[in-house]
């Protein structure tokens, strides 16, 4: 069978992006995968405009994964084991705790949401499967943030632009820098009404069998003044590190 050379091309050059955390240029992408520059740019251009790979005009333009490309990934992984084992427990742990429960991934720099469990008698949330909210002001993005490694924060954190949602939400690198230490510091992160006035949220990291942050679980509620939220988020701490165990990740002693 003879195989569309272009669509070749194209495969060969996802690949090869998608495992560029620091993204790679044009010039780099030629050299790696021998093609001509042309062709290249013609093909890179057509996936920049379907979403399937972001671009950073910086002083050389560099390719990194779009979202387009993880969304289609999704429609795969929701056939995997990791996702299978993950769902049951957020249904379990949101009947436990009567809130809504989350677990999502980052992208670029945004978090996906790619599971929801809800409670009997659940309080409406705007995030839904698939949507996405900025990393910086969500309990999840910044439980994940918290704890990738640092060539990862930096170039999530180089990609950030900040942008008021309600009067606490954070502003700049360096305070969420300090956000992520005490994060690291707790175990658990806070959106503490930085997304919406009304909301508050408690995030943990999902660790996978090599050790690396697949993603993070969140509970989240109207905001009450009573609540305590650093119980509960030892909570989500313990059920994150639960879910991290069950998918094979043995925390170093």
């Amino acid at each position: 069978m003879k195989l569309n050379r272009t669509t070749q091309r194209t495969v060969e050059i996802l690949k090869l992006v998608s495992k560029q955390p620091d993204g790679i240029t044009l010039d780099e992408l030629c050299e790696k995968l021998l093609l001509p520059k042309t062709s290249a740019y013609d093909i890179v251009t057509t996936l920049a405009e379907m979403g399937m790979i972001n671009v950073d005009r910086g002083q050389r333009q560099r390719y990194t994964i779009g979202l387009t490309a993880y969304r289609i990934g999704i429609n795969y992984t929701n056939n995997l084991d990791f996702i299978s084992v993950i769902e049951p427990e957020l249904k379990a742990f949101a009947r436990e705790v009567g809130k809504t429960v989350f677990f999502g991934v980052c992208s670029d720099h945004d978090v996906v949401y790619i599971c929801k469990s809800e409670p009997e008698n659940p309080i409406i949330t705007t995030a839904t499967v698939g949507t996405k909210n900025p990393v910086y002001c969500t309990s999840l993005g910044k439980a994940i943030l918290a704890y990738s490694d640092t060539a990862t924060r930096d170039q999530v954190m180089g990609r950030i632009h900040f942008r008021q949602k309600t009067e606490r939400t954070i502003m700049s690198a360096e305070s969420l820098l300090r956000e992520l230490d005490k994060v690291r510091e707790q175990g658990y992160a806070l959106d503490a009404r930085e997304m919406e006035e009304h909301m508050e949220c408690v995030g943990a990291p999902v660790f996978g069998p090599d050790g690396s942050v697949l993603g993070a679980i969140s509970v989240s509620s109207l905001y009450k003044p009573t609540e305590d939220y650093e119980q509960l988020g030892r909570m989500v701490s313990a059920k994150a590190a639960e879910v991290s165990k069950i998918l094979g990740f043995l925390e170093k002693i």
